[in-house]
């Protein structure tokens, strides 16, 4: 007498997980995303998923990864067909930032906006996306004079914390061999590059969070301003 057939367990690939990780995520959030649903979503137990992740953080950096590197990708297409013009690439880069963006709100939150993913400025700056704002930052310090504040004008409260982030980024300038005129990295640019960065990465995030302070028809017109200012007071023009 035969025993009754057992039925054969899923064989679980990483590209299944990560592909059902980005279902859950795209439709209910990173909050959804746990070892248990992915599983049930799989049809196997929570354990058949640690031959590939030893637990849920080390899934959702690598998610983290993965996005880092589509938005990577989706800027270095914004920028392809331009010229090699410093503005020009730099202005389109911060547009298809905020695109990406709004395209991708579950995936923004993730990378830029969880609590399982927080990074400073100067780890932002040595990932994918983040050279690729260095690079056209590069080509604008190496092709205009940019208008930069004066190291007397800088709060001294934040000298301190800007001489860190600059000494860290011109040593991850030196490591990566990145063509970014590092004897122009004065405190002035620091400072600059850390406040277009405040003002960028605001806007998009309460565009995307739905927090704008008042109703807009075309919430892009207020962007696009806000770029072109930043062009004008910086000493480029785009």
């Amino acid at each position: 007498m035969t025993g009754k057939a057992r039925g054969r367990v899923p064989v679980v690939t990483e590209a299944d997980i990560r592909r059902v990780t980005r279902a859950l995520l795209a439709e209910h959030g990173p909050d959804s995303v746990t070892l248990r649903a992915i599983a049930r979503e799989l049809g196997v137990t929570a354990p058949a998923l640690y031959r590939h992740y030893s637990s849920r953080e080390e899934l959702i950096e690598r998610m983290r990864v993965e996005f880092c590197a589509d938005l990577a990708e989706y800027l270095s297409t914004e920028i392809e067909p331009l010229p090699d013009d410093g503005a020009a690439q730099f202005l389109a880069i911060c547009r298809g930032f905020r695109h990406w963006a709004l395209a991708n709100p579950r995936e923004f939150t993730l990378v830029f906006a969880s609590p399982t993913s927080e990074r400073s400025m100067m780890h932002r700056f040595d990932e994918p996306f983040g050279r690729i704002f260095l690079a056209a930052a590069g080509r604008l310090l190496a092709n205009f004079e940019i208008a930069t504040p004066p190291g007397e004008t800088i709060p001294a409260a934040l000298r301190e914390d800007l001489i860190g982030f600059q000494t860290e980024l011109l040593a991850m300038l030196s490591e990566s061999g990145q063509k970014f005129p590092a004897e122009k990295l004065d405190l002035g640019v620091t400072y600059l590059m850390v406040q277009i960065w405040v003002r960028l990465f605001g806007h998009v995030t309460l565009e995307v969070f739905g927090n704008y302070p008042i109703p807009l028809e075309d919430p892009e017109v207020m962007f696009d301003a806000m770029l072109a200012d930043l062009a004008r007071t910086t000493g480029f023009a785009g």
